[in-house]
């Protein structure tokens, strides 16, 4: 089927302004991990350290670099490896984003791809001088941004002014509703709000964190021995959290058919880039509808579209087969194992 012809033409639409929507998460497949020297034994154990916090990364499974599929890799994990450098204490690590995410889904892993929700982190540190949010001009953030870049989560923090000290106090942070939280992020227009109150506690610090990520709350606790470990643990806690709703397990999918109606030149790019791991084939351009068909889990496909800020709506209504009337033809051309969003 030719499509080329329609997909000039959405060229000719004009471009939707969207806001803050999921982009791939920069850096992605960049490690950094601490080092003692720059001797080539230790090397490689770094390097496998490093191979196994990218592996965390991408699957969100913390048994994933235990199983015997990764032994080969992970006993030479330079086959994966771009480069290199030292940076004082550090050592950076390039993986090869084709090269790495071939290897691991041969050896069985699903994967999370680069897109993911963007998150507004609402950070209160209550010290016995008294609470105080984090912004994204103040020191501390930038161990934040550290370790939502390690976990492979894209962070955004708010300014943390005076009016937004003032509005967000602990009972707000932490309220199931989270409504006072969404009137204040509002301005942000992010995909999910994080929101942490992290304490001292007998020599620790230990952090109590909710998500929201459209009308549902995820929950927990977290430690370490510092702020920055506090920080580390939080994303990771809320990265596995994260992690089952957005990982592509083709295998467990079945055959679907996407609609996607009033679309443009950018939506296209977007939706092309965000269906990759499904691996669509786009079935029919009409005007501004693009129908695919894809290998999917309904629900999984949904959390995806779903940082496209797509909504989905009802099938359209079954007209009877007659050549005749208007649109019987198109709406017997989608199957009932079909999704439609605009």
């Amino acid at each position: 089927m030719r499509v080329i012809a329609p997909l000039l033409a959405l060229c000719s639409l004009s471009l939707l302004s969207l806001n803050a929507l999921a982009a791939p998460v920069p850096g992605l497949y960049q490690v950094r991990e601490t080092v003692g020297s720059q001797h080539a034994a230790e090397r490689l154990l770094v390097l496998q350290q490093a191979l196994d916090t990218l592996v965390l990364r991408l699957t969100g499974d913390p048994e994933a670099s235990l199983r015997p599929e990764l032994l080969a890799l992970r006993e030479a994990p330079q086959r994966l490896v771009s480069r290199y450098v030292y940076d004082g204490n550090t050592l950076v690590v390039d993986f090869d984003p084709a090269t790495t995410g071939a290897a691991l889904r041969e050896a069985g892993l699903s994967l999370w791809g680069a897109d993911r929700p963007e998150l507004l982190v609402w950070w209160m540190t209550e010290t016995p001088d008294g609470a105080q949010l984090v912004g994204d001009a103040q020191d501390s953030a930038s161990l934040l941004q550290k370790a939502a870049q390690h976990r492979g989560l894209p962070l955004r923090l708010p300014l943390a002014d005076l009016t937004e000290q003032m509005m967000i106090t602990p009972d707000v942070l932490m309220a199931h509703d989270a409504q006072e939280l969404r009137k204040a992020s509002q301005r942000y227009g992010v995909d999910a709000l994080l929101a942490v109150q992290a304490k001292p506690a007998r020599g620790n610090w230990q952090g109590r964190w909710q998500v929201w990520l459209g009308k549902d709350l995820l929950q927990g606790e977290a430690t370490g021995n510092s702020l920055a470990a506090l920080g580390d643990a939080v994303m990771l806690a809320v990265q596995q959290k994260l992690a089952p709703r957005f990982v592509v397990r083709p295998e467990t999918g079945a055959a679907v058919t996407l609609v996607v109606d009033h679309a443009d030149l950018l939506r296209y790019a977007e939706l092309e880039r965000l269906l990759e791991p499904f691996h669509p084939r786009l079935r029919k351009v009409e005007g501004a509808r693009l129908t695919y068909r894809l290998q999917a889990s309904p629900d999984q496909l949904r959390a995806q579209l779903a940082l496209l800020r797509l909504r989905e709506v009802p099938p359209p209504v079954r007209l009877a087969s007659d050549p005749a009337q208007p649109g019987a033809a198109l709406a017997q051309a989608y199957s009932d194992n079909a999704l439609y969003f605009q």
